[in-house]
């Protein structure tokens, strides 16, 4: 199914997309606070994320991304991804996640002015739960996030009824902290992006 199939012509546009950096966009498996080092594997983009970022870029979204790794972990992590998505700036020491100021203050740098069709997402359960303190939609990635956290390598290793599991275990946990939507990874984005839009097109709130 296409994105022009699923979305209505007089369905709403999004506002902003919110990112992760660290087990979303970059770093599989959420590894590299574990590590203390960015290695070259984490910097690569996880699946789809390049590509969702150029279709948001194409419909003139705004995005940003968040994590609370210090610069010296966050920029070789974020070397491979484009020029124009920029790091939010709020201090991962001011008001830590879960709280919700650094996604508002993320939303702020933006110029968004409404939070009604602001979206975030995250492979980290602490963010997320930020997301959902600040009011926005949220989406988690079961795949890639911290809750399985294994490297592109070590994933691809297990079998299909090992991912299975861990995919479904971290699915659960996610829905469980309230998330709006699951997906496996940046992959399945478009897709899940469009159906929050008819779902705020129902009258859906988060």
């Amino acid at each position: 199914m296409t994105h022009a199939e699923t979305l209505p012509v007089d369905a709403p546009t999004l506002t902003a997309v919110l990112f992760g950096l660290s087990g979303c966009l970059v770093d599989f498996g959420a590894r590299a606070l574990r590590q203390e080092i960015a290695l070259p594997e984490s910097a690569e983009a996880t699946p789809g994320a390049l590509d969702s970022l150029k279709s948001l870029q194409r419909q003139q979204i705004p995005c940003a991304w968040l994590d609370e790794l210090p610069p010296a972990l966050t920029q070789p992590l974020s070397a491979q991804l484009p020029a124009w998505i920029k790091p939010a700036q709020h201090s991962a020491t001011m008001n830590p996640w879960p709280a919700p100021n650094a996604c508002w203050q993320a939303l702020m740098e933006l110029n968004v002015g409404s939070l009604d069709g602001c979206v975030l997402v995250s492979g980290e359960p602490r963010l997320l739960q930020a997301g959902l303190n600040a009011g926005l939609w949220t989406i988690g990635l079961a795949s890639c996030g911290s809750l399985c956290g294994l490297s592109p390598s070590e994933w691809q290793a297990l079998s299909q009824k090992e991912r299975e599991h861990l995919r479904g275990k971290a699915t659960v946990q996610l829905f469980a902290l309230g998330v709006h939507s699951v997906i496996d990874h940046l992959g399945e984005l478009e897709t899940c992006l469009a159906d929050i839009n008819l779902r705020r097109q129902k009258g859906e709130k988060p």
